[in-house]
Parts: C-alpha cells; sequence; structure tokens
C-alpha cells in the first residue's frame, strides 16, 4: 500500500520540545491506519543530502481539506536530518514514502485498553484512541517522560481518554517515576484486557512483562533504527518469536513496526540469539 510522493509542507509547528510537521501527501492518508510511519528523504540536490531517509510515526491524518490528503509526524529536534526537517518553509517540496509497516491490529469487540506513550513516541497512540473509541473500547491513557517539557500530547489525552495518568521522572509533572510503576494500577482500575504502547525499548519491554503477568494482550510498535523504511537494509532487524515457536530475526520496518510484547525477545535485542533461525553455528565450512 505504500507510495512514493512529492509533498508539499503546510506548516511546522511548535509542540513543546518538539515539531508537529503537517505536509500533503496524496494518496496517504486514506490507506494510514494507526501505528503506521513515513519515512522522509532529507536535503535535496542543492544542499548536502543525507543518503538515509528518516522516519516517523504517523500521528494524525486528514483525508479532506482545502490541502487534500495530508499527514502529521512528529519530530525531536536530534540531529542534522532532523533538523533540516523542521527548518522546511510551508510550500517546500519532501520527498515521502508511506504509508510503512505493520499497524496496529484492532479487537473485534469492545474491550478496556491502555494506551502507553514515552515522549513523543505517543504520537501514534491518538489516532489509535481514536479508532477504539468508535468500536466502543474504553481507553486509558498513561504518558510517560524523563521531563515535562518532554511529555507530548497531554491535552489531547485528556479529551480522548477515559482516564489521563502522567508520570515524569523528575516528578515535574504528574507523579514522580516511570509509567511501568503506575500501570498496574491503572490496569486494574479499568479492567483492561489489552495494552498499546510505543516509546523506548526497555519500556516496552517493562510493559510487555507487566501485560503478560495480569494475562492482558499487549501490542507494541518498537523504535529500532529504520535507515531504509522497506526492508532492503537489515538494520532494524530483532528477534521474535513466531507463531511455530521458532525465533527469526525480523525486520521492525516491514514485519513491525507493531508487535506483540510476548513475542519480542527484549533482553537479545541487538543480537542474534544462538538458537534463532538461520544464525551461525559457529563452526568452520
Amino acid at each position: 500500500m505504500a507510495v512514493q510522493v512529492r509533498g508539499e509542507v503546510v506548516s511546522v509547528r511548535r509542540a513543546g520540545q518538539y515539531f508537529v510537521l503537517t505536509v500533503t501527501a496524496p494518496g496517504v492518508a486514506e490507506a494510514t491506519r494507526p501505528g503506521h510511519f513515513a519515512a522522509f528523504a532529507i536535503g535535496d540536490l542543492d544542499s548536502s543530502s543525507l543518503i538515509l531517509r528518516r522516519a516517523f510515526s504517523i500521528y494524525g491524518v486528514q483525508s479532506r481539506g482545502i490541502y487534500g490528503g495530508t499527514i502529521d509526524v512528529v519530530v525531536a529536534d536530534s540531529g542534522p536530518g532532523t533538523h533540516w526537517l523542521i527548518q522546511r518553509r510551508r510550500g517546500d517540496s519532501l520527498d515521502i514514502v508511506a504509508p510503512l509497516g505493520r499497524p496496529f491490529a484492532l479487537p473485534r469487540e469492545p474491550v478496556a485498553c491502555v494506551l502507553v506513550g514515552g515522549g513523543y513516541g505517543s504520537a501514534p497512540l491518538f489516532m489509535l484512541a481514536e479508532q477504539l473509541r468508535s468500536r466502543g473500547c474504553r481507553v486509558d491513557m498513561l504518558l510517560g517522560a524523563s521531563t515535562e517539557e518532554k511529555l507530548f500530547g497531554v491535552l489531547e489525552g485528556k479529551r480522548i481518554a477515559s482516564t489521563l495518568t502522567i508520570t515524569t521522572e523528575d516528578g515535574s509533572l504528574g507523579d514522580a517515576g516511570r509509567v511501568t510503576d503506575l500501570l498496574p494500577s491503572v490496569m486494574d482500575k479499568a479492567h483492561a484486557e489489552v495494552v498499546y504502547a510505543c516509546g523506548p525499548m526497555g519500556m516496552l519491554a517493562a510493559i510487555a512483562g507487566v501485560a503478560a503477568e495480569r494475562g492482558a494482550y499487549s501490542q507494541c510498535a518498537v523504535e529500532e533504527a529504520m535507515a531504509c523504511g522497506i526492508g532492503v537494509c537489515m538494520t532494524c532487524v530483532l528477534p521474535v518469536i513466531g507463531d511455530d515457536g521458532v525465533t527469526r530475526m525480523v525486520r521492525s520496518c516491514v514485519e513491525g513496526p507493531v508487535f506483540r510484547g510476548e513475542r519480542v525477545r527484549w533482553d537479545d535485542v541487538g543480537t542474534v540469539p544462538a538458537d534463532a533461525f538461520g544464525a551461525p553455528t559457529g563452526q568452520g565450512s
């Protein structure tokens, strides 16, 4: 379903420590589901173009309006590529490939869901919350970050969720601590059967563990570094247990970024487990 298009910047607006980039993307908005991402080419022929694209979760879409189809992504100014991107101005052209990846799976029946986001990793959860509510699901949200300035979507979370719980590691807003400190109580109060999460890998590992302890189904959108976004470069592989019980090194940009929490071998991320399918045997030829 992914297409490569030339989009035009509609706006770049600040949101706390982050920036929300809105661009036209013909044919993309209609095909986008919560959890999909977009890959942007960085630089142009008149400047120092960077080889690798930058991937961002799609925060929101608008399929109609005066600009036609548009998508929103949240960008942190964290390096040369993202800095170039937030310097774009209205009308500037961008090369976009989207929608990419495997999105969140939605429940067939109304169930209580807890959505957990870390920092600007919470971006794809708001579109997800809208779709869950349209299916009759209860939605509770838990947002966390190291400081108040690094939270994203607090006001939107208050609007869309039945309850919003906020944690910051320094205690500058909400409860002091991490989202995993309060996740058990949030799940228990909501009688949650499903947990959706997006954020740093360590946070996702802990969330998957909490969900499993309570017999809940979890889906985690991983934040592995993606270079090509289409499954060619193999830089974003991680070990995941398949339906047959066999661990395989899969590409988070194609088979993910959303995985069942209990299927990811979190402790082995960044390695090739010895028992993974196709792993080197260590024997000479």
